[in-house]
C-alpha cells in the first residue's frame, strides 16, 4: 500500500482540496508529448498557446471549455481510397487539456500553416482587503454552559459544572 503526501494537507489551509485534485489531473497531463505546443506571454494580461498540428484540418480540430479545463481535440480519419507504398505519417488522434486559472478567457483561436493558436486573456488581480467587524453576543442571547472535566487517577471521566 502507498500512501501519498499531500501539500495541502496543513489544519491552516481550508478548502484546498479542489487545488490538489487540479494537481493530480496536471501530473497525468503532463505525461502526454503529442502534439509538441508552446505557451507565449503576448502581452501583459495576454497568453497564447500555440499547438504544432500538421496536417491536421480545421475540421479535425475543437477547442472547448470544460469547468476550468481548455481542452483541444484532433481526430484524423484514414483515408481508405489511398494506397501507401511507405506510410510514415500516421493519422492520430489526441486530446491536449490545460487546466486554466479562474477568469481566464479564451479570446479566439486560429490555424495557420499547421500551427493552432489559442489566444487568453487572464485578469489583472486587484487587491481586495475587508475589514470584519467584531460583535459581541447580544444581552438576550444564551451563553453556552460551559464545563469543566476532571480526570481522576483511576482513568474515568467526570463532568461537572463550572462556576464562573
Amino acid at each position: 500500500m502507498t500512501t501519498r503526501l499531500s501539500l495541502f494537507n496543513s489544519p491552516l489551509m481550508l478548502g484546498f482540496d479542489q487545488f490538489e485534485r487540479t494537481l493530480d489531473r496536471i501530473a497525468k497531463n503532463s505525461a502526454e508529448g503529442y502534439p509538441p505546443y508552446n505557451i507565449e506571454q503576448i502581452g501583459e494580461d495576454r497568453l497564447r498557446i500555440t499547438l504544432a498540428v500538421a496536417g491536421f484540418a480545421m475540421d479535425d480540430l475543437t477547442v472547448q471549455t470544460e469547468d476550468n479545463q481548455l481542452v483541444i481535440r484532433g481526430r484524423q480519419s484514414d483515408d481508405k481510397s489511398r494506397i501507401y507504398l511507405h506510410r510514415g505519417i500516421a493519422a492520430r488522434q489526441f486530446q491536449r487539456s490545460f487546466v486554466l486559472a479562474e477568469g481566464i478567457e479564451i479570446t479566439g483561436a486560429t490555424l495557420d500553416n499547421g500551427l493552432l493558436n489559442v489566444d487568453l486573456k487572464r485578469p489583472m488581480p486587484e487587491p481586495k482587503v475587508r475589514t470584519i467587524a467584531i460583535r459581541q453576543p447580544s444581552d438576550g442571547a444564551a451563553r453556552p454552559e460551559r464545563q469543566t472535566i476532571d480526570v481522576t487517577l483511576e482513568g474515568s471521566a467526570r463532568t461537572t459544572d463550572r462556576i464562573d
